[in-house]
């Protein structure tokens, strides 16, 4: 397999979800994107705010076009603000350094997409994105 299905991709957003509200986070959007950082599945909770989706598929597109999980993204932004928003702002896909979001492999260690979260902490969002994947029997970076 060397991208992510539409089947698989829904798949980990329910499984994001599901590990969200068995936690009792509040209520998420999460969003599953490809290895070109095109969105291939999202969904928003009732009751989420409006900016979830578009916050959540910030921090996949930048996960994935960094190739790097979110948090590390948001430790190097630290150190170099500008640069980081120079991308935000330049990119042709959304960019959001935050913690949130994590890398989706293959069985044999190809990155095939990435999946961000936004409704909680960067750490709750970041922990719904790995159950999901988990959830599908995919690996995370």
């Amino acid at each position: 397999m060397n991208s992510l299905s539409l089947t698989q991709a829904q798949a980990v957003i329910a499984g994001a979800l599901a590990a969200a509200r068995h936690k009792g986070y509040k209520p998420m959007g999460v969003v599953v994107v490809d290895a070109a950082a095109q969105a291939i599945a999202f969904a928003r909770e009732d009751g989420a705010s409006a900016l979830r989706l578009d916050i959540a598929h910030g921090k996949a597109g930048a996960a994935i076009g960094m190739g790097v999980n979110s948090r590390a993204l948001a430790a190097r932004a630290k150190d170099m603000p500008a640069f980081f928003g120079t991308i935000a702002t330049n990119a042709l896909h959304p960019f959001i350094p935050q913690t949130g979001a994590v890398l989706i492999t293959n069985a044999q260690g190809d990155v095939v997409g990435a999946v961000g979260a936004s409704g909680g902490t960067g750490d709750e969002d970041e922990e719904i994105v790995i159950a999901g994947i988990a959830a599908v029997g995919l690996n995370h970076l």
